[in-house]
């Protein structure tokens, strides 16, 4: 145990310890409450009467394996990652990349305010140009028309922050109105869409049109979370595979069918704490990769350069995530999971998950700068196919296994 009374994340040989006392030591978390405990020494699972009421046409539940990355320090604390995903290698990567990073000091991550982006999107507007000056000038009376929407997110300290519009197409009178709204440690698809549909109809009588869609927009440029660290030459191998780090950086950034592979393998790390923790993480998918190509071209969403003897990593990308709703509050599993991270706080389960992407980033960088990724990756691959060919040679069928991608 450590200061603030949290679990230490560095557990030396954790991955060689049995199942049973894997959980007995994650159990020591205290974080943890007795029914997040007893979820997880009864292995997990989600009970089929709440499965019905999560989603519609259920006939079953489907389970992902729910593993713990180990050596993070963020911000000069200690984080269990919990992470759901069948993908092999991901998991034992990340966490020796965190302990590399942990050598220097760990990851420092910060999180923009929880500001999600509402669509009004408005045709046949009348002189394009004038609407989107009176919408301005009237910014206020449109502000307290969306929290008037949000009563109890307003109570909560949230509520809507700015307004901004742009014409889209001046011939078809075609505008976009955005709403920024503060849904403080939700995500907050629901709120900003409760939002834009209340306040479009003033839109109308403000100036003209026929509303088109309201909606959020999965690109919440007011969201964003980064993340850096610092590693050493030594930690990585030396010069030569620090040097050969930065270059298959650099090789992102020049290409976009190598930048496409290396921010999959960024979402390796990102995904599997979001499914974990019950994130939409389609929705973080479509954010980080409109992000990646803001630009018009498509880039990295972390970058790595030569820092002193040794090298530095950042990462920048949108990170629209929450701890209350959703799934994060009906399955009991994801409940357990945000309470092994230990946070109470959208803004630092976004810094937890946006360094995840980062050190997944930086061992599939070294990999590939070194040995290639097949080596560890295929031994842990032939692990899971045994489980394959059992039943496969039981029936007496073949099964063939698809490779994965690890970035």
């Amino acid at each position: 145990m450590q200061h603030e009374d949290r679990l230490s994340s560095r557990i030396p040989g954790f991955y060689r310890h049995p199942l049973a006392e894997r959980r007995r030591l994650v159990e020591g978390a205290p974080s943890l409450s007795p029914s997040s405990r007893e979820h997880l020494r009864a292995g997990g699972g989600l009970d089929l009467r709440k499965a019905d009421l999560m989603t519609e046409n259920v006939v079953s539940t489907h389970g992902l394996p729910l593993s713990v990355a180990l050596n993070f320090r963020i911000n000069q604390r200690d984080f269990l990652v919990p992470m759901a995903i069948e993908e092999p290698s991901v998991v034992a990567a990340a966490s020796n990349a965190a302990r590399l990073v942990r050598l220097a000091g760990g990851f420092e991550a910060e999180a923009d305010d929880p500001i999600m982006t509402a669509q009004i999107h408005l045709a046949g507007v009348p002189a394009p140009a004038a609407a989107v000056a009176r919408i301005e000038a009237h910014a206020d009376a449109l502000k307290r028309h969306a929290d008037g929407a949000i009563p109890r997110m307003v109570a909560r300290g949230g509520g809507c922050r700015d307004v901004g519009a742009r014409v889209l197409s001046e011939a078809e009178g075609m505008l976009v109105v955005h709403l920024f709204v503060d849904v403080r440690d939700a995500m907050g698809a629901n709120v900003v869409d409760e939002v834009a549909e209340a306040v479009a109809p003033h839109l109308v009588e403000l100036v003209g049109g026929e509303v088109g869609l309201r909606i959020l927009s999965n690109l919440p440029l007011r969201r964003l979370a980064r993340a850096r660290c610092w590693v050493s030459d030594d930690a990585v191998g030396g010069s030569h595979l620090a040097d050969a780090i930065v270059r298959a950086s650099r090789f992102a950034e020049l290409d976009p069918f190598r930048a496409a592979t290396h921010n999959k393998g960024i979402m390796n790390g990102v995904d599997a704490v979001a499914v974990a923790t019950g994130q939409d993480w389609r929705a973080l998918e479509a954010g980080a990769h409109a992000y990646a190509a803001l630009s018009g071209s498509y880039q990295p969403l972390a970058r790595w350069s030569r820092n002193g003897s040794g090298v530095l990593g950042e990462i920048e990308m949108p990170m629209a995530v929450g701890v209350v709703g959703g799934a994060a509050g009906a399955h009991p599993g994801c409940r357990a999971a945000l309470e092994l991270i230990g946070t109470s706080s959208a803004g630092e389960l976004a810094t937890v998950i946006v360094c995840a992407g980062l050190a997944s980033n930086l061992a599939a960088l070294k990999a590939l700068a070194g040995e290639g990724i097949q080596r560890g990756h295929m031994k842990l691959h032939r692990r899971r196919q045994e489980l394959i060919e059992e039943p496969a040679a039981a029936h007496g069928s073949g099964v063939s296994s698809g490779g994965t991608s690890f970035g």
